[in-house]
């Protein structure tokens, strides 16, 4: 039974014992212990901090983000629709000059067709006047290829000229 009911010098050494490793433990190791959990502990606080942070930064680049794609998406959609735009002008014009164009030409070609035709005109009166004064010369030549009817036509000239 000795072991279940200790003797007082078994309690004394070992509460000697005990009182030396604590206070060794106290002076030594106790006091490194609690400076590293306090650096830990100090650690981890900050580390929550700064993810705290960080996510609260994050929540800020996304809206950013969301707000400058907003914005890049408004400027191209203006961007287009200037284009559009432009592209119809540039048609509209196109289109208007090209008619001024086909008017100019159609006008010039139908000033070309009716000087052509006044030339044509001309050249059928000229070949017509020609054609009409070899005709009455072939025929007066005939006619006055004897002498009787040379006078009469001599006469006749000269009263159309004196009644002129």
């Amino acid at each position: 039974m000795e072991l279940v009911t200790p003797g007082i010098g078994l309690i004394f050494w070992m509460l000697l014992s005990f009182s030396l490793v604590l206070i060794i433990l106290k002076k030594y190791a106790w006091k490194p212990v609690l400076q590293m959990l306090k650096e830990r502990e100090e650690n981890i606080e900050n580390s929550l901090k700064s993810a705290e942070k960080a996510k609260d930064e994050m929540a800020k680049l996304q809206t950013d983000n969301e707000r400058i794609l907003n914005e890049a998406r408004k400027e191209r959609d203006l961007l287009i629709k200037e284009a559009r735009e432009i592209k119809e002008k540039i048609i509209f014009e196109a289109k208007s000059q090209a008619s001024i164009e086909a008017g100019k030409l159609i006008e010039n070609s139908k000033a070309i067709i009716q000087s052509e035709k006044m030339a044509a005109l001309t050249d059928i009166k000229n070949q017509i006047s020609f054609l009409s004064v070899e005709i009455a010369e072939k025929i007066l030549k005939k006619e006055l290829l004897k002498d009787a009817n040379q006078k009469v036509f001599i006469e006749s000239l000269i009263k159309d000229i004196n009644l002129n």
